[in-house]
């Protein structure tokens, strides 16, 4: 019998380890085609710097979709909601399995990411429906599940791109995200909505939560610029690992995925640090991770060593930046979960297709060491804006 869920009473076990492989295996969607676009590059005989639209395109998507579909979480049942956009995305996948045009794969990669947004609809629940004392972990273990799919889809997609074929990979996702589409309909929870009203006014809503709670712009903001530097460093990374000195092939680029399961431990295991630090003091922390890991890929850019321990911290650093800032984002306003989310996660992802574009033109221009100072300037501004906000959070 599936469960009905009530704000602050506690979700089934069972269901949250449901919700966070569901997650996992969705947001995979937006990387599959990050270690390989070198491999797409080369098939369509088009640039890298034109290959990595593709990565900005899936990146715009996710951020359309958490922009208008996530709040329909407030508005309609969750089911319904995560039915039509599976449904979408399963369509999306096959046909980018199969596409031989670049502009038919950059439409396909937007609608792709905006359909990937289903973990935005189970963390909001998470936090309204966990019991008080479960909550950031219970978050945590959500976010643990988005940072695993983020690691396994850059491996798995390394190495079935480089001994098989891109195509193979989207094949992949598709069947996976079917299997993801039946567990949904037959084990999802009940759950009541928590706006009554029209999607217009839903929206208008949204407006109006944004313009008046300033700590919600703030951590938006932070986060976003943070998020930006880590994901410039994973657009570039197959650019930089297949040129000298590393010529690295596909399976070794999408192995160095699996040194950020640092990150995915620190979120699992720091959600009650967040609690007793505060969440403005946890970014700093986080963003002084993430200016040392730069700090390393830069001096030691010609080592695997160097590369490896960089990455373990840009993914730990994010971790504690993305924790602290979307619970305490979420903690503002319980009633609305959906919306406050929707809010900070399209300014997160906003700040991730900024960076992805702000990477590549560094890369064009001046390679690893444009895309360092990139990473490096995003993060200092992130820091200067949080001290900048006076009233401590």
């Amino acid at each position: 019998m599936k469960q009905t869920l009530s704000p602050n009473q506690g979700i089934k076990r069972g269901v949250l380890w449901m919700w966070t492989l569901i997650s996992g295996i969705t947001v995979a969607n937006l990387y599959y085609s990050q270690p390989v676009l070198n491999k797409i590059a080369t098939e369509l005989n088009i640039s890298e710097l034109t290959a990595n639209n593709i990565s900005i395109a899936t990146q715009l998507g996710y951020a359309s979709g958490l922009l208008f579909i996530v709040p329909l979480g407030d508005l309609f049942k969750a089911t319904k909601i995560l039915m039509v956009s599976f449904i979408s995305l399963i369509i999306s996948l096959a046909i980018t399995a199969v596409s031989t045009h670049l502009y038919t794969l950059i439409i396909t990669s937007y609608i792709i990411g905006a359909c990937s947004v289903m973990p935005h609809i189970f963390i909001p629940m998470a936090s309204q429906f966990s019991k008080p004392q479960r909550k950031t972990q219970n978050v945590g273990m959500l976010l643990s599940g988005l940072l695993t799919g983020i690691l396994t889809s850059r491996v798995i997609s390394g190495f079935v791109g480089e001994h098989f074929s891109w195509r193979v990979m989207y094949g992949i996702a598709t069947l996976s995200s079917l299997l993801c589409l039946l567990a949904i309909w037959f084990y999802m929870p009940k759950s009541n909505q928590n706006f009554s009203g029209s999607y217009p006014s839903l929206m208008k809503s949204l407006y109006t939560i944004a313009k008046e709670n300033k700590l919600l712009q703030n951590v938006s903001l932070r986060a976003a610029l943070c998020f930006a530097s880590f994901q410039g460093m994973w657009a570039m990374l197959a650019f930089k690992m297949c040129s000298e000195p590393f010529y690295a092939n596909n399976d070794i680029i999408g192995l160095l995925g699996f040194c950020g399961i640092v990150g995915a431990i620190t979120a699992s295991s720091v959600g009650g640090a967040v609690n007793k630090l505060g969440a403005r003091n946890f970014h700093f922390i986080g963003c002084f991770i993430i200016v040392l890991s730069w700090t390393i890929m830069w001096i030691f850019q010609n080592s695997y060593v160097g590369f490896i321990t960089g990455i373990l911290l840009i993914d730990a650093g994010i971790q504690c930046i993305q924790l602290s800032n979307q619970s305490k984002a979420l903690s503002l306003l319980p009633s609305a979960a959906n919306r406050v989310n929707t809010i900070f996660m399209t300014s997160f992802f906003l700040g991730a297709s900024f960076g992805t574009f702000i990477a590549g033109v560094c890369w064009a221009n001046w390679k690893w060491n444009g895309v360092v100072i990139a990473g490096i300037v995003l993060t200092l501004l992130s820091f200067i804006i949080t001290i900048g906000y006076k009233k401590n959070d």
